[in-house]
């Protein structure tokens, strides 16, 4: 995963801040997936690397993430924002591998429990 996410980071539209971001994902079946960030003009249009990986595996034809690896140009490894914490949460179990890196190699890893606490989940729509 540590190596199709730096490939498809290349591959990110980010002429506006020139973050390029790069994920890969582990599906259920053993496939990997990614997807890179996608900036637009209007910012929060764009689409998150996480977010585009997730998409190509459910356009693949799967919906379970068993890890995930994001990569990005920075000091320190840069955890996925929020709303891809939800979006990771969705398809992975808690104990799903979320690896988090910079380009000179530093990695940090967490289960997705640890990344979003008390995440909002399927059980809580049982009833509606």
């Amino acid at each position: 995963m540590r190596e199709a996410a730096r490939r498809v980071r290349e591959m990110a539209y980010a002429p506006y801040s020139n973050f390029k971001v790069g994920a890969a994902l582990r599906t259920g079946a053993g496939r990997v997936v990614s997807g890179c960030n996608v900036e637009n003009v209007a910012y929060p249009e764009g689409t998150c690397a996480e977010a585009g990986a997730i998409a190509a595996m459910v356009a693949g034809g799967e919906t379970e993430l068993t890890a995930i690896y994001v990569v990005a140009d920075a000091p320190a490894p840069v955890p996925p924002c929020g709303g891809c914490r939800q979006k990771i949460a969705e398809f992975a179990g808690p104990d799903a591998v979320v690896t988090m890196a910079t380009l000179a190699g530093d990695e940090r890893a967490m289960s997705v429990a640890e990344l979003l606490p008390g995440a909002f989940g399927k059980g809580h729509m049982e009833g509606a």
